[in-house]
């Protein structure tokens, strides 16, 4: 069952005249629009497209995320599958796979690991706001992703009650392992939000 595939998405700037476009996942309980007033403060040109999908029930799946998969079923498929949608359509409108990026916080975050690690065809990165990639243990031989030029930002506090930061860093040695290039930042006392340190990070990856 794809209990996300007729959902709604949200988009934000000129497709025709952007050069580089960004999909953002949502959290738990959170909005299309409340993830879409990120790009706001990632990019206040507008220069990106964006596009951010809605949850159905704005959930992408209904468990922890360090559950086992099959508990996030049929949600955790149906989301990655929502992501790979867009992905697909960024590439149908002439966006090549290194001008795709994909940002994430929380529940959001997760999937869009999980996303690039599994499936990606070399994106040009993906942004990782307190998430981490998905199951009780980390299974190396089920990610088959193109990673090699693919940029990947982690940033999670260090006492986040949602995101073990022993994750944050095993997921970021996934990727570098992978080859991908790996900027990983692990926030002192910072609680389960954004930081204005990621913000700027964010925005070096895309417009340095």
């Amino acid at each position: 069952m794809n209990i996300h595939q007729h959902s709604s998405t949200l988009s934000r700037g000129d497709k025709q005249k952007a050069n580089k476009a960004m999909i953002l996942v949502h959290g738990r309980g959170a909005t299309a629009a409340s993830i879409l007033e990120l790009a706001n403060e990632i990019d206040p040109r507008n220069e990106l497209y964006c596009l951010a999908p809605q949850a159905e029930g704005n959930t992408w799946y209904p468990y922890g995320f360090m559950e086992e998969k099959d508990k996030n079923q049929p949600g955790l498929d149906s989301g990655l599958s929502k992501i790979g949608e867009l992905v697909d359509q960024l590439r149908s409108e002439g966006f090549s796979d290194d001008q795709i990026y994909i940002l994430g916080f929380s529940q959001g975050a997760c999937l869009s690991l999980e996303y690039a690690a599994r499936y990606s065809e070399g994106l040009g990165g993906v942004f990782a706001l307190s998430g981490g990639l998905i199951g009780p243990m980390i299974q190396p031989e089920i990610y088959h992703g193109k990673l090699a030029e693919t940029s990947v930002f982690l940033g999670c506090s260090d006492v986040d009650f949602h995101i073990p930061e022993a994750r944050v860093r095993e997921s970021a040695s996934l990727f570098e392992n992978r080859g991908a290039q790996v900027d990983m930042r692990i926030y002192k006392g910072m609680g389960h939000t954004v930081n204005i340190d990621e913000i700027n990070a964010i925005k070096e990856t895309l417009y340095s």
